[in-house]
């Protein structure tokens, strides 16, 4: 059996009880509920608290860590990837929209491609990955359509 370890759990135990039943992300239940039996007694080795998770020692050890040094906050905080750095200016998607609310619109894929290149400089590689004409700002090209799923 490993070692048990001192932490002091600044919160109530019915405060952490609360939170853990209105928590809605799973990993915020799990150090939510990591805390709760550290703070009840129920619990009084790292190892355990792995083995009732179904975690790793060294993910527990981790969560502790950010508790100790940042509180729950720390704990709890949600990190987010930045994602891809968006192609198409503000202007761009703006200046698109405006065209297509205008009434005119565009008889193809290719006439946007061409009125993108030609009013903000940008080259078809930006429109890459777009699907039969859809326009990710919620508007279609004139006359596309989308393929229907063949019953096999």
């Amino acid at each position: 059996m490993s070692r048990p370890f001192k932490i002091e759990i600044t919160q109530s135990e019915e405060e952490l009880k609360k939170r853990l039943q209105t928590a809605r992300l799973g990993n915020q239940k799990e150090k939510l509920q990591m805390l709760w039996w550290l703070k009840s007694g129920q619990v009084k080795e790292q190892q355990e608290i792995g083995l009732r998770l179904g975690r790793d020692a060294s993910t527990v050890t981790r969560w502790l860590q950010k508790y100790r040094l940042g509180g729950l906050s720390s704990l709890l905080e949600i990190k987010k990837a930045p994602g891809a750095i968006r192609k198409m200016s503000d202007d761009a998607i703006a200046a698109l929209k405006h065209e297509l609310e205008t009434g005119v619109g565009f008889s193809s894929y290719g006439a946007i491609v061409e009125w993108l290149e030609k009013e903000h400089g940008l080259r078809k590689r930006v429109w890459d990955g777009l699907w039969m004409g859809k326009i990710s700002i919620g508007s279609e090209v004139e006359g596309s359509t989308s393929p229907k799923p063949q019953a096999g």
